[in-house]
């Protein structure tokens, strides 16, 4: 039996799916694992069957643009929605991560993966950060450093703001989303051993 990780998302405009979809293959590349891919949208009934996927799953990634600071309103609806599974403690020792977008380098996106951490944490989650040192932080440094944006919590990427998904965010930061995927796919693997 595979190990289940989903990931659980908002995207306003296509990038922050796009950044899913990247955590998903590094999920992908891990042997053992079964990846599914929910948004926000697909849970908006109470009885959708994605739910139940969240509930079995071993880990849980969140993901969400960083709108004026913080994550969009449809993620914090998704997440509100998930205090009944708080009350039961459904989601109690899951793993949890996080990912963001925004159009700015820094764009506040450090409180949008804060908020994450805190909802896994009141659900007592135990959080998997992105382990990775930063890039692009010294004269030898480039914009295509894997966590260029140099985050720690988790996935950080950037996309300007009048361009389209079909061009950010760049490879760097998608590179950055598989590592993460990987280690969570990792961290479940060993967490879940039995």
């Amino acid at each position: 039996m595979s190990t289940k990780i989903c990931i659980v998302h908002h995207s306003g405009y296509g990038h922050t799916a796009k950044q899913a979809a990247a955590v998903a293959e590094g999920v992908r590349a891990v042997d053992g694992v079964e990846c599914i891919e929910l948004t926000v949208a697909d849970l908006e009934d109470a009885e959708a069957e994605g739910w139940a996927e969240l509930d079995d799953a071993a880990a849980i990634v969140f993901g969400s643009p960083t709108y004026m600071g913080s994550a969009s309103a449809d993620m914090k609806r998704f997440m509100e929605a998930t205090s009944g599974r708080w009350m039961e403690q459904k989601w109690k020792d899951k793993l949890a991560a996080g990912f963001t977008n925004s159009g700015s380098w820094n764009g506040d996106k450090q409180n949008t993966l804060v908020s994450f951490l805190t909802l896994a944490a009141q659900h007592g989650m135990v959080w998997v950060n992105l382990n990775l040192l930063p890039g692009y932080n010294s004269s030898k440094g480039s914009a295509e450093d894997v966590n260029r944006l140099g985050g720690s919590l988790g996935a950080m990427a950037q996309s300007n703001v009048d361009e389209g998904p079909d061009v950010c965010p760049p490879e760097a930061d998608l590179e950055t989303a598989r590592r993460l995927g990987r280690r969570v796919a990792e961290c479940a693997l060993r967490w879940n051993r039995g």
